[in-house]
């Protein structure tokens, strides 16, 4: 029973903050694609590459980024359960960043999008998957 007990364990403050953190970069990037695709689009640098300006489309992936920072949260609310919500968001973050990865292989975007889409496509997934490592329950504490 004490396992138990542990792997239902609150999460400690640094690892609910780490986690909180990714909460809101989800949230605000979320809300922005929602409430102002046009300038979502137009400020990240090395978007207009990927093709042309389509506001259902933006607000479509900002669904996603809404749920990337639902599934976060649900990771601070029952952190038993953090390592299969986070999980979930690090396996969306990768095929996200494998997508940019094939688009710059078949040159379909300029091979300088692996250093513009080093902060915002191939950090996430390398986060996202230790922050899932780290709360998995043998680390729960």
């Amino acid at each position: 029973m004490p396992e138990l007990a542990a792997t239902l364990a609150p999460h400690r403050p640094v690892k609910r903050m780490a986690i909180g953190i990714f909460v809101l970069a989800w949230l605000v990037n979320a809300i922005w694609m929602l409430a102002d695709p046009a300038n979502w689009y137009a400020s990240i640098d090395g978007v207009p590459n990927t093709g042309p300006y389509n506001p259902h489309f933006v607000r479509d992936i900002g669904v996603a980024y809404l749920m990337l920072a639902t599934l976060s949260a649900a990771a601070i609310r029952w952190p038993a359960h953090a390592a299969a919500f986070l999980g979930a968001v690090t396996l969306y973050l990768g095929l996200h960043a494998l997508l940019h990865v094939w688009d710059i292989a078949a040159a379909r975007l300029p091979v300088e999008h692996i250093l513009i889409d080093l902060p915002g496509v191939f950090l996430p997934p390398l986060i996202s998957a230790a922050l899932t490592w780290w709360c998995a329950p043998a680390r729960s504490n």
